[in-house]
């Protein structure tokens, strides 16, 4: 059987919220029939459960070994078999809504790629919820998608060159900005889409929400270091202290949710 699409997942560390991110997927797959998809869960060179996680709920595991976001989305990538590919990060869940959005979209052949807006089911404080609304706000009008979730035709991927392995932060803007430009030359927009993920705060918690846009700011004056794994702690660190756990983690999904 064909493949339609494909569910590239990267993951460093993930086995407490691999299983949430992974039966949404299932579920969301599951209500539509008339396509055909699969689930890839990237292995960033993970310490943990992780891989053997991903196999247990049925993903196809590809070992990345180099612990960097864009070189597992490309290894992923590389690997799928789907024309179209969706870039689920490991502790984010996507409703079936979303999906059909997405295929549907790409379907149309007026769209080459985006994102979706970005939410949580979390509790979170006003710091945090402000820079959401922030960032649903801008992202449609800048035309760039979180990195927690990217859709895209496959030939757009290939031919853009893939995510920039030279970056280990902001990959995804730089995607955008790739996509757009190669949707423009063919008559294709970049949609960033009304429906939500639901992603997990667990950033804001590991360091709350001002500390944690005091280390990303300098990164808008100084973009040059995102091209340093050792200035992108925040996107790599998993801190023992402040790790989540699977009891946590199975808690939030009861709520309806996961990253």
């Amino acid at each position: 059987m064909a493949v339609d699409y494909s569910i590239v997942i990267p993951a460093y560390n993930e086995e407490a919220f691999l299983p949430a991110t992974l039966t949404a997927v299932s579920l969301a797959m599951a209500a539509m029939p008339a396509v055909h998809g699969e689930v890839i869960v990237v292995d960033n060179n993970s310490t943990d459960r992780t891989a053997e996680v991903a196999r247990s709920h049925g993903a196809r595991v590809v070992f990345e070994p180099v612990n960097q976001i864009s070189r597992a989305r490309n290894a992923g990538a590389a690997v799928a078999a789907g024309r179209y590919l969706l870039f689920v990060d490991a502790d984010t869940v996507v409703g079936a809504d979303l999906l059909g959005a997405a295929l549907a979209a790409l379907d149309s052949g007026k769209v080459c790629g985006g994102g979706a807006r970005v939410g949580t089911t979390e509790q979170a404080d006003p710091g945090a919820r402000f820079f959401l609304w922030l960032w649903n706000a801008l992202s449609p009008r800048l035309g760039y998608a979180a990195g927690a979730f990217v859709y895209c035709r496959r030939e757009a991927w290939e031919q853009v060159g893939g995510f920039s392995q030279d970056l280990y932060a902001s990959e995804e803007i730089t995607f955008s900005r790739l996509l757009r430009r190669w949707g423009r030359e063919r008559g294709m927009s970049f949609r960033v889409l009304p429906q939500c993920i639901d992603t997990s705060m667990r950033k804001t918690r590991w360091y709350g929400p001002w500390r944690l846009a005091g280390k990303m700011l300098p990164l808008l004056f100084m973009p040059w270091r995102v091209r340093s794994r050792q200035h992108c702690g925040t996107w790599y660190d998993r801190p023992a202290t402040r790790a989540p756990t699977p009891d946590a983690t199975a808690d939030g999904a009861q709520q309806g949710r996961q990253r």
